[in-house]
């Protein structure tokens, strides 16, 4: 009666064991996609701590890949760009989510450094927000870490980077947003309603000053990037984590959305020394005064002039001419 008891014991000791050390490995391949598609069913972009990062990203083998966005959400971080870049990234997963390419080959994440500092300092990351994406087999390449310094993080930017990298085609579908649509109908509405208001007195519309300044406006938009901002939708300025600001972007290639205020009011204040230039060379008026708008506009063409150079030279490496400022 004991030898059966004995037996009963040893396989049970045989079983525990063996239940410990697929603990101790981690989910099988086929258990960890269906645990990703668990959750990517529920949630289009999953949030992973160490260990998820560890369990479902480092395990191998896979047969998937993974997109992660490593981000810093919370106020005390200061990251004023990880919010929009999240809301970037939310679409492109919501999109993948819904298309017709859906498959169980493609998982969307985000790693907050308050969840998982670890994987932070594992993957040698200090700046946030970092895209990344992590193949099936191999081992990551450079063009795995999306540039977005050079590109931006907007939706569609982040769909072609991922067809790069995995060959999936995702098509971004935005949301509808008819904030745009309304404030055009307000602005007709209002204009409609001024001319009604002066259809007796319409001579202001023949006003030269009035149209040359709307067209210099809309010069100074498009020539200091603002049609780019709205495509890319660039970060306001760059913070580091020194705490260090950068206005102006170190590449041609990019440019941040207080650097075209300042390309802006430069080419604005060009203008206006020209304007001034050539007001004086007409020769009308008191003399004194002629010669004030001279020296003033030459002033002012020249050192906003040299300004707009140095800006150039800053984003164009190895540029060699300058004038005032280097």
């Amino acid at each position: 009666m004991k030898l059966p008891v004995l037996k009963l014991i040893l396989l049970m000791n045989v079983y525990n064991v063996a239940t410990g050390q697929q603990k101790k490995q981690g989910y099988s391949m086929t258990e960890r996609v269906q645990q990703l598609t668990d959750m990517s069913n529920k949630r289009a972009v999953l949030r992973f701590n160490a260990n998820k990062f560890r369990d479902f990203v480092k395990s191998s083998p896979r047969n998937y890949s993974v997109v992660i966005m490593f981000t810093a959400m919370a106020p005390q971080r200061q990251c004023q760009v990880c919010r929009h870049a999240s809301d970037e990234f939310t679409i492109v997963a919501n999109s993948f989510r819904y298309s017709q390419s859906y498959s169980n080959k493609l998982f969307f994440a985000v790693v907050d450094f308050d969840e998982g500092s670890d994987v932070f300092q594992m993957l040698r990351l200090n700046t946030a927000p970092v895209f990344i994406h992590f193949p099936p087999k191999g081992k990551q390449k450079k063009a795995d870490t999306m540039d977005i310094q050079r590109v931006g993080f907007a939706a569609e930017t982040l769909a072609k980077w991922i067809a790069e990298r995995t060959d999936i085609q995702i098509r971004v579908f935005r949301p509808p947003n008819y904030s745009g649509t309304l404030a055009l109908i307000v602005l007709f509405a209002i204009v409609a309603a001024f001319l009604y208001l002066r259809r007796n007195n319409l001579e202001f519309l023949y006003n030269k000053t009035m149209w040359g300044m709307g067209a210099l406006f809309f010069c100074f938009a498009m020539t200091s990037g603002q049609m780019w901002n709205h495509i890319r939708g660039p970060p306001f300025i760059h913070k580091n984590n020194n705490g260090q600001i950068a206005y102006i972007h170190g590449s041609s290639q990019g440019q941040f959305v207080l650097e075209t205020y300042i390309v802006m009011f430069l080419n604005a204040a060009v203008v206006l020394g020209i304007i001034l230039l050539t007001e004086a060379a007409k020769g009308k008026g008191d003399p004194k005064k002629r010669k004030m708008s001279a020296v003033v506009g030459l002033i002012l063409v020249s050192v906003f002039f040299s300004l707009l150079l140095s800006t150039f030279r800053t984003k164009t490496q190895g540029y060699p001419y300058s004038f005032l400022f280097k």
